[in-house]
């Protein structure tokens, strides 16, 4: 697909291209020190103008994910530290987690999170690997917990009451689209079901749960950024890091004791309680 002819420089398509590139490092896709596709690749295959990617470009190296230097191109300089007693010595990334859980029979999520962005890729990257034949799941359940709309969140605040309003319609906007994503997703899938409840909270982590036997563990991070509303107004406001933020995975053992069992079933027994007071 060709770049189109401008247009294409707001906030929808700005985000979607950066989320892409940051799954891609988070994953593993593009990993520490790799050299970023020119540019001109990027808007070619993302189907957008190279204003678009310049101003992607700058975001993350801004953030902290890349960075240039003369005559050598954009390189990878951050990726999402995973802390996992699994991980061997070795990095441990979201996607083969991910990947892991879709591989038993049946599969459960539980997820608390801000705006389902980041679990939005990683559903249909699973989605992908059932239709291509490389895994069968007798049945998907996935539970998820979101603030409610009316809650007021510490992040995306602006002392201008116009510019407060359209940072919270930005971010229900991001919520609402990543969310209908889901459900088209999950509703083409076997045996699948999504069921999505709203808590009077601001959340400060980013928790799921998988197969009930596992749980990544996550803060989000609160930084300074400039973000570029609808009508092309450019303001400062404070963001937070959700992909690419710093997890932690438990898992369960034989032993009752273990801190990762114990931090598994506690962390079960939090959702459900959440789960349960939203219930109706």
């Amino acid at each position: 697909m060709g770049a189109r002819d401008g247009g294409d420089t707001g906030g929808r398509e700005f985000e979607r291209v950066a989320d892409a590139l940051r799954a891609r490092m988070v994953d593993g896709v593009y990993p520490v020190g790799f050299l970023v596709p020119a540019q001109r690749r990027l808007a070619e295959d993302f189907g957008v103008s190279r204003d678009t990617v310049q101003k992607v470009i700058k975001e993350l190296k801004r953030e902290g994910w890349i960075e240039t230097k003369q005559g050598s191109g954009t390189r990878v300089v951050r990726t999402q530290q995973i802390h996992s007693p699994t991980g061997s010595g070795r990095p441990v990334t979201l996607g083969p987690l991910i990947n892991q859980a879709f591989e038993r029979p049946d599969v459960t999520l539980d997820v608390f999170t801000l705006t389902s962005e980041s679990l939005d890729a990683h559903i249909r990257d699973q989605a992908d690997r059932i239709r291509a034949g490389e895994i069968a799941p007798r049945s998907i359940r996935l539970r998820m917990l979101l603030p409610s709309p009316e809650h007021p969140l510490p992040y995306w605040r602006h002392p201008d009451p116009g510019v407060d309003r359209a940072l919270k319609r930005r971010l229900l906007d991001i919520t609402e689209r990543h969310t209908a994503s889901l459900r088209a997703t999950l509703k083409n899938l076997p045996a699948a079901d999504l069921e999505i409840r709203h808590v009077p909270v601001g959340p400060t982590v980013k928790v799921y749960v998988l197969n009930g036997t596992a749980v990544l563990h996550g803060y989000y991070q609160r930084y300074d950024r400039v973000i570029e509303l609808e009508d092309g107004r450019e303001v400062r406001t404070k963001d937070v890091i959700g992909m690419g933020a710093g997890l932690t995975h438990y898992v369960t053992s034989d032993d009752p004791h273990a801190q990762g069992t114990v931090f598994v079933a506690q962390t079960r027994a939090w959702f459900d309680s959440f789960w349960e007071r939203e219930s109706g």
